[in-house]
């Protein structure tokens, strides 16, 4: 792995970790579904427009079709549609370690229903990063963390490991831009159903709210992808997801930097020990590919 690929992976995994903070800030002042769908709207139009800029065609495989009604569902509706309803009542450091831990979950899904093997350093990853996720999370609750908000990230991580253990092919085909924008625009139109039912559009307009609305579109949204495909290009899917091991540690970085979350010593060891987890599972795969 070359320095550029070393650098691309460590910059995507601070630009995703850096969208659970910021995410904090925007339901502070919004109501989050109704946050999340005109981010999705915004985001998906634009990689829309560039996509089709690109040369890159309305016309999908029926793989990518698939993956943009399924990603589209569980990860940007799903995933972080719970995500940022529960950062209403759990810290942002909390929902991007159980975040974090989702290459963990499709391992185990992985072997529990597919039969897939996992390699000895897998298991020992995937027995290492559940005790690293399971010491934050025992101190967080036991000091009051919000155990419905832990839930809901719990089932956001569960529906992306299930829709990524269920969906093959996007990749193939090109358009892999204009894959992602639709998804988005999928995960837009749900999730501004169910705000459209469920909350009252209320907005508190301020400095930092738009900051981080702006930074949530730029950002996590658009150039943490295109980084994404240029590390998976340079690297392959395989290599390029070892870089998730960086998510907590960057995840809690940001939440003590930026909102100011306490970060104690057994929330550090709990840390270093999901990353050595999740970099353990990750390496397996490796192997295995």
């Amino acid at each position: 792995m070359d320095v550029r690929a070393l650098l691309l992976g460590t910059v995507f995994a601070a630009m995703w970790s850096s969208a659970f903070a910021t995410a904090r800030v925007i339901v502070a002042h919004a109501p989050p579904l109704a946050a999340l769908s005109a981010r999705f709207l915004i985001s998906g139009l634009l990689a829309v427009i560039v996509a089709r800029a690109l040369g890159q065609s309305w016309r999908l495989t029926g793989p990518q079709t698939r993956a943009v009604i399924l990603f589209g569902l569980c990860q940007n509706a799903a995933y972080l549609g719970l995500n940022f309803i529960a950062v209403q009542w759990v810290e942002a450091s909390v929902a991007v370690i159980i975040a974090a831990s989702m290459p963990l979950m499709v391992a185990a899904l992985g072997w529990a229903f597919r039969g897939e093997t996992v390699p000895p350093l897998g298991v020992a990853g995937l027995v290492t990063g559940l005790a690293g996720v399971g010491l934050i999370m025992g101190t967080r609750l036991s000091g009051g963390a919000d155990p419905l908000g832990v839930a809901l990230c719990v089932l956001g991580a569960l529906a992306l490991a299930i829709a990524t253990l269920t969906i093959k092919g996007a990749s193939t085909g090109g358009n892999l831009l204009m894959v992602v924008g639709l998804q988005m625009l999928v995960g837009a139109i749900t999730l501004g159903l169910v705000s459209a039912v469920t909350e009252t559009l209320t907005i508190h307009w301020s400095p930092a709210f738009l900051a981080a609305f702006a930074y949530q579109i730029a950002v996590p949204g658009l150039a943490a992808t295109l980084i994404w495909f240029a590390l998976v290009g340079r690297i392959g899917a395989v290599r390029a997801a070892t870089f998730h091991f960086l998510n907590p540690f960057f995840g809690v970085a940001f939440a003590a930097v930026l909102l100011g979350e306490r970060v104690g010593l057994l929330d550090a060891v709990g840390v270093a020990v999901t990353m050595a987890g999740i970099l353990a599972v990750q390496l397996s795969r490796r192997q295995q590919g």
